[in-house]
């Protein structure tokens, strides 16, 4: 009796030893986590495993912060979606390429999902490069089998010719849901049914106590959540069956956090739940601070992607900017 007791002491030991060795092969993220070589404007972010090259994407909008020139906001137009990979489970970045999407323009916030070994993608498609904001812009469907080049599906009919920031997430019954920004109604949060991510059916209003963009929406502790974009850090809401929404009083990213390009408030994120934690990235203008004069146009319009790690306690959800993030992100299968 006495040898087995010690035999089980001595596994648990090991057991425990074991996670610690796990755990500990986290390494801290940068900060910030990446910024863009060409045009120094990445914002945005969706985070991505790529099963073909078992490496992590990361998509992001791509705004012409450093060419000088540009009146209005013809800046945050004409590029394309960029791209970067992660070797290292999210430690570091480096920049990979842009997507060969097989149309002009302007390319902003796509959202990029994988389903039966196709990845489908949803963008922002604004048909020109305009001074303001006084044009149409939609929502296209493209897929894709590597994650580079896209083949053009639909324009999807949506509730106006104004709509960005699409996010897709798969119902308890398996069907999909869309939720996106509908300008036209006070940049209020729509939403769309699909059976197949072919079709789509217009549902409505689904957040509209205030004005937002940018909707994530995720399952994390039991609950699904979102957060969207509301200018001054992110609002968040939480729902028990992804039809209504209850607002958590406070945003998340509000107060400044502390390192490299992270003294203001984030925006347009993306959340990962990978191995039961979960990351969330967004962007930031680190240059938007009343010591750097509305002349020095480049660091009033260059951007930086960050990430922190949400917490969860007495049913709400935090994160402290000021902690380094300890990631390593596990691959995702189908």
């Amino acid at each position: 009796m006495i040898r087995s007791i010690s035999g089980v002491l001595i596994f648990l030991v090991l057991l425990v030893n074991c996670t610690k060795e796990i755990n500990n092969t986290s390494k801290a993220a940068l900060k910030p986590l990446f910024r863009d070589p060409i045009h120094d404007g990445a914002a945005d972010p969706v985070v991505l495993w790529n099963q073909e090259e078992s490496k992590w994407f990361m998509f992001y909008t791509n705004r012409r912060a450093n060419v000088e020139g540009l009146d209005g906001v013809t800046w945050v137009h004409g590029t394309r979606i960029g791209i970067a990979e992660s070797s290292d489970g999210g430690v570091t970045w480096q920049y990979r390429d842009t997507c060969d999407i097989p149309l002009e323009d302007t390319h902003w916030a796509p959202e990029v999902i994988e389903y039966q070994g196709s990845y489908h993608m949803y963008l922002t498609y604004v048909p020109g490069i305009f001074k303001d904001w006084s044009h149409p812009r939609n929502i296209i469907h493209l897929t894709s089998k590597n994650l580079i080049k896209w083949k053009y599906e639909s324009s999807l009919e949506l509730a106006s010719d104004k709509v960005i920031d699409a996010c897709i997430l798969r119902m308890p019954d398996g069907n999909w849901r869309m939720w996106y920004n509908n300008e036209k109604d006070r940049k209020s949060i729509y939403f769309a049914d699909s059976e197949d991510l072919y079709h789509w059916e217009d549902k409505g209003k689904a957040v509209g106590d205030q004005s937002g963009e940018g909707p994530k929406v995720f399952q994390w502790k039991d609950k699904y959540w979102m957060v969207t974009d509301v200018w001054q850090g992110l609002a968040l809401y939480q729902s028990d069956d992804l039809n209504s929404w209850k607002r958590i009083p406070g945003n998340l990213l509000e107060k400044p956090g502390i390192g490299k390009d992270d003294n203001v408030k984030g925006g347009h994120p993306d959340v990962v739940v990978n191995n039961g934690r979960a990351y969330l990235f967004y962007f930031t203008h680190p240059g938007r601070v009343d010591s750097i004069p509305n002349e020095n146009r480049y660091e009033k319009r260059r951007s930086s992607i960050q990430v922190v790690e949400l917490a969860y306690k007495d049913g709400l959800i935090t994160c402290d900017r000021s902690k380094p993030v300890f990631i390593n992100l596990k691959p995702s299968r189908p």
